[in-house]
């Protein structure tokens, strides 16, 4: 019985004592595409067959890879694709699925198994490569900026993987690239400080060393998962009421309101509005329909006085995200102005003072004067008229 470090030492012998130099590239004849067919290696620029004893999915992956074709779907005994001719230069090839190049595997150039090209080895690849999975490994998809998103992308078999990246829609630069070893099918790929440009939908590919000369080979993109990023500005609030109200306050029983408005707006979201007051904290909630809403308060009263503070919360994705507070509004509640204030009481009583004493002067002065005017009853008596002239004689008296 043949053991694997039989093999192997004897396809180590075997290699040192022909010559890995007479080895040349491979080629895949006769299949229905550029990927699949009977394999032939070029030696001694003779092209020869590869036989089928120990022919499996490892050979016939490296092989696929060396192809630029992606992994084996399957590997092909019994001359499926049709007998070759010339030399059958490979025999009971060895690979560990790892290897750059069939001829880098170890093989039994000569030995006692007999191959006849009814055993011509063949293979069928995928053409391209396995398509990845993309996970999200945090327990969310709603983050804030600054903290940190984890993406785990894996492959279901894969070999020769260079390394895993991971794409943002719309964009042909990779965000995050993780070196892999051959061996290695999965990589965890993490945003770290994620801002709100970063949200949006996420997919990962990988890169597998293959082809002849060796080159890089890009899988299809994985599945795509969205993320949400929140960012909850601090909001803005002022107040408005009546024009006779002095700055900072309210008069008591007029009607005020306080707005609160942010410059960005989520669905969901609300606003807050917070009074601290000497016995302790109210607080009100409206919806946030708009960038701004309007708190109102139809009759001010002494329980509305104190320093009023706006916050906006988002609620998504299961999370809730709260601003910070705004900057403290103070509002004070004033009594109204009495009707008659003693100035104005004042003022009033001198006014009418002022009428009284003019009228009172009109008056007297008006008796006056027309007593000063009524002619006396010897006057009317004693008149003459001369030339229809009326002269008063005046009478002294005795």
């Amino acid at each position: 019985m043949v053991t694997f470090p039989h093999i192997v030492l004897a396809g180590l012998f075997s290699v040192l004592w022909d010559g890995v130099a007479g080895y040349g590239r491979i080629r895949l004849v006769d299949g229905d595409n550029r990927c699949s067919g009977r394999v032939e290696v070029l030696r001694h620029n003779q092209w020869g067959t590869v036989c089928d004893h120990g022919w499996d999915l490892r050979e016939a992956d490296v092989v696929c890879l060396e192809m630029g074709c992606g992994l084996a779907e399957s590997a092909l005994n019994g001359s499926v694709f049709g007998a070759g001719s010339g030399q059958i230069w490979l025999q009971h090839v060895q690979c560990s699925g790892h290897e750059s190049s069939l001829t880098h595997c170890a093989v039994f150039l000569h030995s006692n198994i007999y191959c006849t090209h009814q055993n011509d080895a063949g293979v069928k690849c995928s053409d391209t490569l396995l398509v990845p999975s993309l996970a999200l490994l945090s327990p969310h998809t709603v983050f804030a900026p600054g903290e940190a998103v984890r993406f785990s992308c894996s492959v279901l078999l894969g070999h020769h993987i260079s390394d895993f990246h991971l794409y943002r829609q719309g964009v042909s630069i990779p965000l995050v690239t993780q070196r892999a070893d051959q061996t290695q099918v999965r990589a965890e790929l993490t945003l770290s400080d994620v801002e709100t440009f970063q949200q949006g939908s996420y997919s990962c590919r990988y890169r597998m060393k293959g082809g002849f000369p060796t080159q890089l080979m890009s899988s299809p993109a994985s599945n795509s998962i969205n993320i949400t990023v929140v960012e909850v500005l601090t909001p803005q609030h002022w107040f408005n009421t009546s024009a006779e109200a002095p700055a900072g306050s309210v008069i008591k029983g007029h009607s005020f309101n306080i707005t609160c408005s942010t410059p960005q707006q989520y669905p969901g979201a609300s606003f807050q509005l917070r009074l601290i007051r000497s016995n302790g904290t109210v607080r009100q909630t409206l919806p946030a329909l708009a960038p701004s809403v309007t708190f109102t308060f139809p009759s001010a009263q002494s329980s509305n006085e104190g320093y009023y503070y706006c916050l906006y919360r988002v609620q998504l994705g299961g999370r809730t995200f709260v601003s910070r507070e705004s900057q403290p509004l103070p509002i004070a509640v004033r009594d109204p102005d009495p009707l008659l204030s003693p100035m104005v009481l004042s003022w009033l009583v001198s006014g009418v003072t002022f009428v009284i004493a003019v009228v009172v002067i009109i008056v007297v002065a008006k008796v006056l004067c027309n007593r000063e005017k009524k002619p006396s009853e010897l006057e009317r008596e004693t008149r003459t008229c001369v030339d229809n002239t009326y002269v008063a004689l005046s009478i002294n008296k005795l």
